[in-house]
């Protein structure tokens, strides 16, 4: 393994730790937009309390990968940055809307409060679904030079919506989505102290991991054409069926859990099913960091460069897992075990 391929995985681990902590609280509030029910305003207040001390924590993961990605990988960074740039625009201003939301939401007057409360919601449904299309174009192959276009009529089109306004992106974009549900539902079954919302959450876990699988046969099948790398990696890669098998199992494993109201053990499960369902995504467009000609290797800033970044990581990592873990063990440690 080479030092640019050292340094992309530690990218996609952020990126992976990114989505099965950020995803959470955004799958929290598309909970908070679907409330239903006598104990709707319940429901919501446990999602609050459930998000409030960390939600901005989380986000230290997405700043990681991008932080690495314009150091180590210029190129793809700029690539990602142009051909990109309007569903990326467009998850900044999702984050920053749905981060300026929840705290007017739960600290701003009464009488604003249930405003802020949708704005934070549909934020929380939008931007998750933006980055899966974005996760969905990289996979598609469609981020060439796309110089190609260049001089034709619908060339805008063509090189800037095209990639991520294509059906298998726009799967992927779906199957973000549920899978944040998900993994929020799952989450609060057992974040909750009151045995009625932990089956309100418990109902939600069931049916959004169901949807899950539905979103990943979409996806699969759209892979098929819209994203030809996948689609062989996922197929005849020799780590392709040990991968399924596990993620099945995870899968199973976590709907199971939830069944017999196993909260932790549902939790653990629906983590590793999303984590491999991420892995396999990554996996399948190695050595690429952007298919179908941009390499780890080729897109890697000099060694110099790299080396400084790793001792920088390290350092930084002595600082921020004790801190994470403390923050975490102060706000979490009250969680019920089951």
């Amino acid at each position: 393994m080479s030092l640019a391929d050292l340094l992309a995985g530690v990218i996609f681990v952020a990126l992976n730790a990114y989505v099965v902590l950020g995803g959470a609280d955004f799958g929290g509030g598309v909970w908070d937009l679907f409330a239903l029910g006598p104990r709707k305003a319940r429901q919501r207040e446990l999602i609050a309390e459930a998000i409030g001390p960390v939600w901005e924590a989380n986000h230290v993961w997405l700043i990681l990968a991008i932080v690495l990605l314009f150091t180590c990988f210029p190129p793809a960074f700029a690539r990602l940055g142009t051909l990109l740039h309007i569903p990326l625009s467009l998850v900044l201003i999702g984050v920053v809307l749905r981060g300026s939301a929840f705290t007017f939401w739960r600290y701003g007057a009464d009488e604003e409060q249930r405003y802020w409360g949708v704005v934070f919601a549909i934020a929380s449904l939008i931007t998750p679904f933006l980055l899966g299309t974005t996760a969905g174009a990289i996979a598609s192959g469609a981020l060439g030079e796309g110089g190609g276009a260049r001089g034709r009529a619908d060339a805008f089109y063509t090189i800037y919506v095209a990639p991520w306004l294509s059906p298998f992106p726009l799967s992927v974009g779906l199957f973000a989505l549920i899978a944040f549900a998900f993994l929020a539902a799952v989450y609060l079954t057992l974040e909750a102290r009151e045995r009625e919302l932990q089956e309100d959450f418990r109902r939600r876990g069931l049916a959004s991991g169901v949807g899950l699988f539905l979103a990943a046969v979409v996806a699969l099948l759209l892979s098929l054409n819209g994203a030809p790398r996948v689609r062989d990696g996922l197929i005849f890669a020799v780590w392709a069926l040990p991968l399924h098998l596990l993620t099945a199992a995870a899968a199973v494993t976590a709907l199971a859990a939830l069944w017999v109201r196993r909260w932790r053990l549902a939790r653990v499960a629906a983590v590793t099913q999303v984590s491999l369902i991420l892995w396999g995504w990554a996996l399948s467009q190695y050595p690429y960091i952007l298919p179908p000609d941009l390499s780890i290797a080729g897109a890697a800033a000099p060694a110099a460069t790299l080396r400084l970044t790793l001792g920088a990581l390290a350092l930084g990592a002595a600082v921020l897992l004790p801190s994470l873990y403390y923050l975490l063990r102060v706000f979490k440690s009250s969680v019920r075990p089951t």
